[in-house]
């Protein structure tokens, strides 16, 4: 995957890992990472979502500008544009870099705002009440400041369908907040694809793999020492409880001294959602395939094949 990723970050012109870079250096966020310190010895989430930035290869974050960039190349030049192909840096307009940087600053700003905790729900070993609280203003105002940044920075683009497309997906984004809780899989997993799908701004099979692969990691991932943590809302554990039944699934939740991950990996869950992220993966490639040949195209089959091989 690093090799698939690093080979790419060569085509677009360069590693994406530096995509957020103006903004991440600027006064107001250096100042709110000095205020998100105070935060260490908690378990506010909104630390492993910080620890999540610095430690980007493994998490993958910029992967969606990184498509973005790589469609842009893919896509080449119209024929009314050959004659600005001055402003071009191999091969990609600085307008549509501009447009991968805000891509990444909104799903930024979305993991941030994710880090909000219910205060209801916390216990004593999460941490003081008051350093928990002052975790979710910073992760307000956090992500408020990456998603006014994303918002100027659209704004300057001064391209109408642009705004229009960036704007539907940030309220699609705010939408599937509400709608993740709901007791229809069916819902709930169309919302889980949709968080992704609307960010990439290219083929909608071509996108809805990364959020799949994501979904899957903890329950196909060779063993190691430390269990890695999963969302009941992932694919597998949506796709579960359909298979096995709402009852069923509480009664398992319930089962203090039963592995739910160890349940879901037992069930037809994780087959199923391995099956549909290698569909959208055929699909995918079938899409790529409106785009002329190149080393952009050939980058973009090569991440789609890398986000559907499981053990």
């Amino acid at each position: 995957w690093s090799q698939v990723v690093s080979e790419a970050e060569k085509i677009v012109g360069y590693p994406t890992s530096f995509m957020s870079l103006r903004c991440l250096l600027s006064d107001e966020l250096s100042n709110i990472a000095m205020q998100v310190r105070k935060l260490v010895g908690t378990k506010h989430p909104l630390l492993d979502t910080a620890r999540g930035f610095v430690y980007d290869s493994r998490n993958n974050l910029q992967m969606r500008g990184l498509v973005v960039l790589l469609i842009s190349k893919a896509a080449g030049p119209s024929t009314a544009e050959l004659s600005f192909q001055h402003n071009m840096v191999s091969g990609i307009y600085s307008s549509q870099r501009s447009l991968a940087e805000i891509t990444e600053l909104i799903h930024t700003a979305f993991l941030v705002h994710r880090g909000i905790v219910n205060i209801g729900e916390l216990k004593s070993c999460d941490g003081p009440l008051k350093d928990m609280q002052f975790g979710n203003k910073m992760a307000v105002l956090s992500g408020d400041f990456l998603l006014a940044n994303a918002c100027t920075s659209l704004a300057q683009l001064q391209n109408t369908k642009v705004v229009e497309l960036i704007s539907s997906a940030i309220g699609d984004l705010v939408q599937g907040i509400y709608y993740e809780n709901s007791k229809s899989s069916e819902v709930r997993i169309s919302v889980v694809l949709l968080h992704t799908y609307r960010l990439f701004l290219g083929p909608k099979e071509d996108v809805l793999l990364f959020q799949l692969h994501s979904d899957l990691q903890p329950f196909v991932k060779e063993s190691s020492s430390d269990t890695m943590a999963f969302s009941l809302n992932s694919a597998p554990a949506v796709l579960h409880q359909e298979f096995l039944g709402r009852e069923a699934w509480i009664k398992q939740i319930r089962e203090v001294n039963k592995s739910l991950q160890e349940a879901i990996k037992a069930g037809k869950g994780v087959t199923s959602a391995i099956d549909l992220c290698r569909c959208h993966g055929s699909r995918a490639l079938a899409a790529l395939e409106r785009f002329p040949p190149s080393e952009a195209r050939a980058a973009l089959a090569n991440i789609v094949y890398a986000v559907t091989r499981f053990p």
